[in-house]
């Protein structure tokens, strides 16, 4: 199974950054290419059409209305409203994008508790990306609650 793991956020912006600290733990994985995106995960779509891998997982901070640090499975249709603002294209039309060439796109969303310039990961939300990296590397994103 070919699986792709696209990073996306700010490390600039305290917890947008976490898409970003989550591929650079798993970016030495022999069974994973893991991409970490910052702002611009559309800059690596070339990526995605060349390599056509079974499975892309997208991770970001994501507001969500819940506590800092919680995890989400959010489907295609509840991305516009989870959005941060922080991306080149909005996220929806990005994952349909990625689906066209990938057999299934996953989107995992992290609550953040603080999104601000110059400050650092709040201490609930890097628990949680340690987590998400565990949970990845056991390949056990399905149980994550979805949205």
């Amino acid at each position: 199974m070919k699986l792709i793991l696209l990073g996306i956020g700010s490390p600039l912006n305290g917890d947008d950054g976490i898409g970003t600290l989550v591929a650079k733990k798993l970016e030495k994985k022999k069974w994973l290419n893991s991409i970490p995106c910052e702002t611009v995960p559309e800059n690596f779509a070339g990526v995605i059409r060349r390599e056509l891998p079974d499975i892309v997982i997208l991770v970001d901070a994501a507001e969500m209305g819940l506590e800092s640090g919680q995890l989400r499975l959010v489907p295609k249709e509840k991305l516009n409203s989870i959005a941060m603002g922080t991306h080149g294209i909005p996220l929806k039309h990005l994952v349909s994008e990625l689906e066209e060439s990938a057999k299934q796109v996953i989107f995992i969303g992290v609550q953040p508790e603080t999104v601000r310039f110059g400050e650092r990961l709040s201490p609930a939300v890097k628990k949680s990306g340690q987590k998400l990296v565990e949970i990845i590397k056991q390949r056990g994103w399905s149980q994550i609650e979805k949205l």
